[in-house]
């Protein structure tokens, strides 16, 4: 696939990166002609400086022959506009715009193809306003993504000492907790002076201590999932009540009006160090929410605010170093659980595992958005895990016995790598309608944990995990319809 990005910020890169990897033709444009040289050095793709809406700029970028134009340079009217020239000069097909705004919805006429000509919006604040959500709801999990039109969910969860499942085979887990409609897809283990390794999954595996787990259920199953790995027996769910946010950014004004959508359920302060800052902040958000100007790394600042009693510490400034810092002592001081904001790949990879229980990149929350529109077949979400390493696909089965490789088969009967498991098959959703057109729609649906002699039929959603993404591919093959195939 011929793929134009504009834009070679830190989403551009992320992008790139992700992208490059799949041997597709990536052409970056940018003002930046340092940036560019910095990209063509590190991955095989072409840079082109200029102005993306300039359409020499583009028709230079090989716009006449794009399959699809990815708009993410920092400034909205910059994206959207370059999307309607991509659609009126050069017919790309796909247009995809990263827009911060958040007055447009994603059905907005202004942005259909009358007007601004954008196929999805990419919103990366929304993107991680929605990951941070769920690591609220579910305050024991280390990452939940969702499938599906949210009836089915990924979770992650770091195994815990105590915690029924722990400490046996997951086999015994199916016997001993017949009830826990889950399964279990990867584990990855802590080893001594080594990067925690991908463990592959079958009923002789054993919990272990320490262990981050990924599984699939039923999105009413995942708080009990989450329960038997993370919480010792007898020990009650504590849900997150106080909240403290440092930086006063878009991003925490985000959150912050989100969390204040329901009075009374959180305790919020924000801690800004601009004064100006400050003041926009306590003017935009509802009384309940407290801003404070300071310094996130000031102890005596942390200590006077009842750092000891809060549940969720998230530093979400424009500067890693800052975030990790921050991080790192509100952790000493006493908060149960910190989320650190980490925009540079090796940070993120140095502190995973750490006293910092949550690494987030900004980038790798958003970019299955992109990833979705790249993969082949009926792929209706891409979710991307381990720092870009593996990944969550959800694509629908299509056709017949006889043009499909895998409608009307066993689970069994399906040529899949060994280290590819089938983790979830969504079955329900009508014909024809993606998955965020059926969201908190009322569908008789039903979510099947697949055993070796489920069979798939047609308009299925099946949900994959892959803990290497080279393993796409075979996965798009083997779902691909095709017309001569017996």
């Amino acid at each position: 696939m011929k793929i134009i990005i504009l834009g070679a910020g830190r989403v551009g890169q992320s992008v790139a990166e992700s992208l490059v990897s799949e041997q597709n033709g990536i052409t970056v444009i940018d003002t930046n002609a340092r940036a560019l040289r910095d990209l063509e050095s590190r991955f095989d793709l072409r840079g082109v400086v200029g102005n993306g809406i300039d359409p020499q700029v583009l028709a230079e970028a090989g716009a006449k022959d794009t399959d699809l134009l990815i708009a993410c340079a920092s400034m909205d009217e910059t994206n959207l506009v370059c999307c309607k020239i991509a659609q009126a000069m050069f017919d790309i097909p796909t247009r995809i715009a990263r827009v911060r705004s958040s007055s447009f919805a994603a059905d907005d006429p202004v942005l259909g193809k009358d007007g601004f000509a954008v196929d999805r919006i990419i919103c990366p604040e929304e993107s991680v306003t929605n990951y941070i959500s769920k690591l609220i709801e579910y305050p024991e999990a280390m990452q939940v993504r969702s499938f599906a039109g949210g009836r089915a969910a990924l979770a992650s969860v770091r195994a815990r000492a105590g915690a029924p499942a722990v400490g046996l085979q997951i086999a015994q887990v199916r016997e001993r907790m017949p009830a826990l409609a889950m399964r279990i897809v990867a584990i990855y283990r802590r080893f001594m002076d080594e990067p925690d390794r991908f463990v592959r999954c079958d009923g002789s595996t054993r919990i272990e201590p320490g262990d981050e787990v990924f599984m699939l259920a039923a999105t009413e199953h995942v708080p009990e999932a989450l329960k038997a790995i993370n919480l010792p027996e007898g020990r009650p769910s504590r849900p997150v009540y106080r909240i403290m946010i440092a930086g006063g950014g878009q991003l925490s004004l985000r959150l912050a009006r989100k969390l204040a959508q329901t009075p009374g359920r959180f305790h919020v302060k924000i801690i800004e160090h601009n004064a100006q800052q400050c003041l926009s902040l306590a003017s935009a958000l509802p009384a309940e929410v407290l801003v404070l100007e300071g310094d996130a790394t000031d102890e005596d600042l942390l200590e006077e605010e009842g750092i000891e009693e809060v549940d969720l510490f998230l530093a979400l400034t424009d500067d890693d170093e800052d975030n990790i810092m921050s991080s790192l002592l509100a952790k000493r001081m006493g908060a149960r659980r910190v989320l650190s904001l980490i925009n540079r790949r090796a940070y993120a990879d140095l502190m995973h595992g750490t006293q910092i229980d949550i690494a987030l990149s900004p980038a790798q929350a958003m970019l299955g958005g992109f990833l979705a529109s790249v993969r082949r077949g009926d792929v209706q979400a891409v979710h991307s895990l381990r720092r870009g390493v593996a990944e969550a696909l959800e694509i629908v089965a299509r056709g017949d016995r006889k043009s499909s490789r895998v409608v009307g088969r066993k689970v069994e009967e399906l040529r899949l790598p060994e280290e590819v498991h089938i983790g979830l098959i969504v079955r329900g959703i009508p014909e024809g309608k993606t998955c965020e057109e059926v969201a908190g729609l009322p569908l008789e649906t039903e979510v099947i944990i697949p055993r070796s002699n489920t069979v798939i039929e047609s308009g299925d959603h099946v949900v994959f995990f892959l803990p290497n993404k080279r393993l796409v591919r075979n996965v798009e093959n083997l779902f691909r319809v095709s017309a001569t195939f017996f």
